[in-house]
């Protein structure tokens, strides 16, 4: 019985030798499994912080650009709002030059003359504070500082050319304040037509000149 017994755990322990590798080697792929998934976390987390500095850096920008514009551009909607004053004053004139029963009256001229100071002051305090008039007559429209509000037949003048200012435009350190409301030149096509078949009729003329 003693043999049996010994012989039975001999075979125990070779069973349990053999065995063994396979519990080893999942012992190993555990641990390779638990690395694994630290070097996803770490990596996952590296990028984590690596969006969240990023979103900080553009945060950061954001506030410089604001904080600029807000120190630039601090004043732009009183800016805005003034040039009402402007535009009164030159209705007032105009209403004023424009009434029949004050023409040729001294009182009128010393008025207007001292509307004409108050404006060119006030043009003046606009500049010192970087805010400039949009040229427009003569120009080439420019959708960005003009717009246009009607077309005025010319064929002396190349078409989209502004040729009448119905309110004046104004930039804040290159910045629109707003655009100038201009009436822009169109050509007259028959004219046009009919001007060049003139041209065409005169030098059918003048060839049937030279051959007789």
């Amino acid at each position: 019985m003693e043999k049996e017994k010994i012989q039975k755990d001999d075979e125990n322990e070779e069973n349990s030798k053999n065995t063994n590798p396979s519990k080893e080697k999942t012992s190993v792929n555990k641990e390779e499994q638990i690395e694994l998934d630290h070097s996803e976390r770490i990596k996952s987390l590296e990028d984590k912080v690596t969006r969240t500095l990023a979103e900080m850096e553009n945060q950061r920008r954001r506030y410089e650009k604001e904080k600029d514009d807000a120190f630039e551009y601090g004043g732009f909607s009183f800016a805005k709002e003034a040039l009402n004053l402007l535009d009164n004053l030159e209705r007032s004139k105009q209403s004023l030059e424009n009434d029949e029963s004050l023409k040729n009256n001294d009182a009128l001229k010393k008025i207007i003359e001292h509307l004409d100071i108050i404006y060119s002051d006030m043009i003046s305090i606009l500049k010192k504070n970087n805010i400039e008039l949009i040229k427009s007559i003569g120009e080439k429209l420019d959708p960005n500082l003009h717009q246009a509000m009607l077309e005025i037949e010319d064929n002396s003048k190349e078409a989209g050319t502004i040729v009448q200012e119905i309110q004046k435009g104004f930039l804040m350190k290159e910045r629109l304040l707003r655009p100038s409301l201009v009436g822009v030149s169109k050509k007259n096509l028959k004219k046009e037509n009919n001007k060049e078949q003139d041209n065409e009729k005169d030098e059918e003329n003048q060839e049937k000149g030279k051959e007789n």
